[in-house]
């Protein structure tokens, strides 16, 4: 094993990694990324890799953008700080909510600034709560989640997120976090069974939930529009309209998880507009900066905000927010952000260039490791299996995902393992045709050498 270096090694002794074997990081140590441009980053050596996951789903318009840089100096030199507290306010956050208030895929009333996602999810969960106080609801605050979704990973959030290892001893989920099944076609269709019949069935859950639970105490339903970090699942056909016909019966909120889909990814400007989706509040994060200053929003409806007021004059004061809440600079950074998506016409541009995407990802599909190739727009996962015919996954201990992602780097590309083996491709929206085709070459080279690591190791004896 090669020496770790002076940097590496203060890293082990200083920092704790999200989303990491913090056992197996004392070892390897990390990738130390130096700089980026475009849709590529450079580690410490000078090695080049395309960023094949925009960061974390969320560097939109690439690495080293001069109009988002000066747009944060320019503020800072303006504002470098100001609180939205006790009736306080600055220009961006206002002219930043008056934007997000026209594009939003709800019938928006007002914006509420946090810093990331879960954070926009924990204060969605807040909201639900304290509307229905303000409404003499006491009882009508359950909060209905999806296996396989992924809403963040505050005690809130992560609640609501339906993977195991965000709860396993977390000692998660908390009281009145329900979760149904999640859409997963490859896995979840029976033999026969049209993706409608399976779209009935998933809902038909859904409603039998509800009724044992009580609609009475059901207050709100969160989803995302493509399931991101679950598996970058497609939802089956006619799904969302059926959940929506449930929740409208029941009086129960549907809460949009924006903060993957929103801002173009899927070929609209938002997931809600790709599946006809009409929710009550949505969530919205990562590329509404590009990922370039930490900001999200939350973008409610008329009857929440009266409610809001109505407590907050009851209470005295709307007891909730944080201190970055509408930081300027973040404020003027996604201002700029959407500036740069309406005028380079983000939505067509990703139109244009998913066509390539999704072939070049449908073509590895094909791949004897491949269990199944799904995506849309600019993003999209391939499922890794031992067996095709049968769809066996491989034991989880052997860690292929993760394997094959290593090797990934080593040709130069960026990309992410989920859980069960799940290999998630979601680049910058400003990569170009010939970039993408980059990007699925060195790929590709992966995978054919994780093929012949697999066979060599004997990694799919059952």
């Amino acid at each position: 094993m090669k020496p770790l270096s002076n940097l590496a090694v203060r890293d082990i002794e200083t920092m704790l990694h999200p989303y990491t074997n913090l056992a197996a990081h004392r070892e390897t140590g990390p990738m130390v990324i130096e700089r980026g441009e475009g849709i590529y980053v450079y580690d410490t050596a000078g090695k080049e890799y395309i960023e094949g996951l925009a960061g974390l789903w969320c560097t939109a318009l690439g690495y080293g953008n001069e109009e988002l840089i000066d747009a944060a100096t320019e503020q800072m030199r303006r504002l470098s700080y100001s609180h939205l507290f006790a009736s306080k306010s600055h220009d961006p956050g206002i002219e930043l909510a008056e934007r997000l208030k026209a594009i939003a895929p709800n019938e928006a009333s007002k914006v509420f600034f946090v810093n990331s996602g879960s954070e926009a999810n924990d204060t969605q969960v807040k909201l639900v709560w304290y509307m229905n106080n303000a409404l003499g609801r006491p009882n009508k605050k359950k909060i209905i989640s999806r296996q396989r979704g992924y809403h963040g990973v505050t005690v809130a959030s992560a609640s609501l997120t339906g993977l195991p290892a965000n709860h396993m001893d977390f000692d998660l989920p908390i009281n009145g976090i329900l979760h149904t099944d999640g859409p997963h076609p490859y896995r979840g269709m029976e033999p026969g069974e049209t993706e409608e019949d399976y779209a009935s069935r998933l809902v038909a859950n859904l409603e039998a939930l509800i009724e044992r639970e009580d609609p009475d105490t059901v207050a709100a339903f969160i989803a995302e529009p493509v399931t991101g970090a679950g598996g970058v699942i497609i939802p089956p056909k006619t799904y969302f309209e059926k959940v929506q016909a449930v929740l409208q019966k029941h009086d129960i909120l549907y809460i949009d998880d924006e903060v993957i889909c929103g801002f173009g990814r899927l070929g609209t400007m938002f997931g809600a507009e790709a599946f006809d989706i009409k929710p009550n509040t949505v969530s919205v994060a990562k590329a509404l900066s590009s990922a370039y200053q930490p900001i999200g929003a939350v973008i409610i409806d008329e009857p929440m905000y009266q409610a809001t007021v109505d407590e907050s004059r009851k209470i005295g004061v709307f007891g909730h927010g944080y201190t970055y809440s509408g930081h300027p600079v973040a404020a003027a950074v996604a201002l700029k952000t959407l500036e740069i998506y309406e005028r380079i016409d983000v939505v067509a541009k990703v139109n244009a260039v998913a066509p390539t995407f999704q072939k070049r990802l449908k073509a590895l599909g094909d791949h004897p490791l491949t269990g199944e190739a799904r995506g849309m727009g600019l993003i999209g996962a391939l499922e890794l299996v031992a067996d095709k015919a049968t769809k066996r996954s491989f034991d989880p201990k052997q860690a292929v995902g993760a394997k094959l992602a290593a090797l990934a780097e080593k040709e130069g590309v960026i990309i992410r393992a989920l859980g069960g083996d799940i290999i998630a491709v979601c680049p910058p929206l400003i990569i170009t045709e010939a970039e993408v085709n980059e990007l699925f070459d060195r790929l590709g080279r992966a995978f054919d050498k994780a093929e012949a690591m697999v066979d060599t190791e004997g990694l799919r004896t059952a």
